[in-house]
């Protein structure tokens, strides 16, 4: 789906240059290249807080059964640990090295828990909560079991807009694709057009107002599954 919004940035910008008039400023490729590498970093950045999310409710999971095997708060998270992701080790060694400096877990947890996404957030607080009251096992673990049946609902709920929808949003980006390439084989095969374009009508309204439609349809279909995941 990122390449075929690649594929319609790009020849939106081939209209576009072609179509602008000479006096004008012409897109640049450099332009182009940096408005790509932020769709693609954001990409980038949407699915690794994706990924944290489900990391860290394995990690949480983990904990909870250790929980009710009757293991202590920080020999339960030491255990989790070491079953863990990269992302859901890295955030939770950093609360335990920090415990073993004497500093309280709660504290080393809320600490991970600052820069982190809302779930992964919401799990090291739930944590932080369990480690600062210094509840029984078998309590923290049932404290810690409403948490994990939260999250994993979200995760379900995501799973499922995410395919429900996905057939309207790559039906929208295939547009996002089709409306500019035709646009290019009309410029290029119907003599009218062209000027048309290049017109004051057309630079200033007509290729405007598409790449406006366009872009809002994309951004549109994409904010119904980046709501339910914030």
């Amino acid at each position: 789906m990122l390449g075929a919004f690649a594929a319609g940035v790009a020849v939106t910008a081939f209209v576009l240059a072609a179509a602008a008039p000479a006096r004008g400023d012409p897109l640049t490729g450099h332009a182009l290249v940096a408005s790509l590498a932020r769709v693609r970093r954001s990409f980038v950045e949407r699915r690794h807080r994706a990924r944290s999310s489900r990391d860290m409710l394995d990690a949480l999971q983990a904990t909870h059964a250790a929980l009710r095997s009757g293991l202590p708060l920080p020999l339960a998270l030491r255990n989790a640990v070491d079953g863990a992701s990269a992302g859901a080790q890295e955030l939770l060694s950093g609360a335990l090295r920090a415990f073993d400096l004497n500093i309280p877990l709660d504290d080393a947890l809320r600490s991970a828990a600052a820069d982190a996404d809302r779930r992964v957030s919401l799990a090291l607080d739930a944590l932080a909560l369990l480690a600062a009251e210094q509840l029984a096992a078998s309590r923290a673990a049932a404290v810690l079991g409403s948490v994990c049946d939260r999250l994993a609902f979200e995760e379900r709920l995501v799973a499922e807009v995410a395919a429900r929808t996905g057939g309207l949003r790559a039906q929208i980006v295939l547009l996002a694709v089709l409306v500019p390439a035709i646009a290019a084989y009309l410029v290029m095969t119907v003599p009218g057009v062209g000027p048309t374009l290049t017109s004051a009508l057309g630079t200033h309204v007509l290729i405007p107002a598409a790449v406006l439609f366009e872009a809002v349809g994309i951004v549109a279909s994409r904010a119904i599954l980046r709501s339910v995941r914030a």
